[in-house]
């Protein structure tokens, strides 16, 4: 197999996109799904491993083998803050191995353990099989974009993982760069412009200002928090639903069972997705724990006086983003983008 171009891979913590440069434009790549996303996740069954959309659909049968948010594992110590309060919430298990994290699954009857690195590894491994199937050719080439704020550690982690997916890794950019670039900013703005570009993502939140001056890219200010993002709003909800179901239902504790968090969590961001268009969903699920079925309904109200706070970080940071680079709301193009 001959070698195809250089690849850019987008490492999110939910979802992850892969595309190449040809004919004079960015073709972003669609998997074996037909989707141009692929979910971050990595399950571990009796017979085999799976990743991406396959992992992600039986996550409610199997939770507990089942892996995602590598991003906020990747390149932190064990006994980081965050690390310790999102191991609350995810249903997998994670140990402490010589002052780093490390998962443990049970793969082919087997008690297995990874580090973070390997996770990451096993995405991007997709992600390049998921090029190189659609090309038609061996990809060896990549530039894979990570969060500005990310330390020496965390940049050099997804580098090693880069690594071992067999890729040799031209560059890392910083994902707010790599947006700017999308857009094709350079060509389309001519002269001086200052933009900020602010990305709230799964699980992470970014806002960088950009001095663009014909066709050059400078970046004047960036700031984040790693721990703010679609999956956080995820979680109140979850949250927030334990709470009523231990309202109607006292003698049953819904937090006790991996599998039905596993399963209100799958509806509840399903309802978060509905919500960005109607005023009110249903959260409903048959049988969640012990026979019982659990419904409610959330209007879209209710749900931004839950993230209210959430929201109100996101505005602060993007304040800062400006002071830092000495600037006032009026004086930039302003350019979002979601996952």
């Amino acid at each position: 197999m001959s070698t195809g171009p250089a690849i850019g891979i987008d490492l999110e913590t939910t979802f992850s996109r892969v595309g190449v440069f040809q004919c004079g434009r960015v073709e972003i790549i669609a998997n074996d799904q037909g989707s141009r996303t692929t979910p971050s996740f990595v399950a571990f069954t009796d017979k085999q491993r799976l990743t991406g959309d396959p992992a992600k659909n039986q996550v409610a049968m199997n939770p507990t083998n089942t892996v995602f948010d590598a991003k906020r594992l990747i390149g932190r110590r064990f006994d980081d803050e965050e690390v310790q309060s999102d191991i609350e919430y995810w249903p997998f298990k994670v140990v402490n191995w010589r002052g780093k994290p490390k998962i443990e699954a049970t793969y082919c009857g087997e008690t297995s353990s990874f580090v973070p690195e390997e996770i990451s590894f096993m995405v991007l491994l997709k992600m390049k099989e998921t090029a190189e199937a659609y090309l038609g050719k061996r990809v060896t080439d990549a530039v894979i974009t990570v969060p500005a704020y990310f330390n020496d550690s965390q940049r050099q982690a997804t580098m090693d993982a880069g690594k071992t997916a067999g890729l040799n890794m031209l560059r890392i950019v910083n994902e707010l760069s790599a947006v700017a670039i999308a857009y094709d900013l350079g060509k389309k703005i001519t002269g001086r412009c200052n933009v900020l570009i602010f990305d709230l993502g799964g699980g992470t939140f970014d806002a960088s200002v950009l001095s663009i001056n014909n066709g050059t890219f400078e970046v004047k200010s960036t700031s984040g928090d790693t721990h703010l993002g679609g999956e956080d709003c995820d979680s109140r909800m979850v949250n927030y639903f334990v709470k009523m179901f231990k309202q109607n239902h006292r003698e049953k504790d819904l937090s006790t069972s991996v599998k039905a968090i596993s399963r209100l969590r799958e509806a509840c961001e399903m309802g978060k997705r509905t919500l960005s268009s109607s005023v009110c969903t249903d959260i409903a699920v048959e049988s969640l724990l012990e026979g019982t079925d659990f419904s409610a309904t959330i209007t879209r109200s209710r749900f931004e006086q839950l993230f209210s706070d959430l929201f109100s970080r996101t505005l602060d940071l993007v304040k800062k983003v400006l002071r830092d680079a000495n600037l006032d709301k009026a004086d930039v193009l302003i350019i979002t983008s979601t996952t």
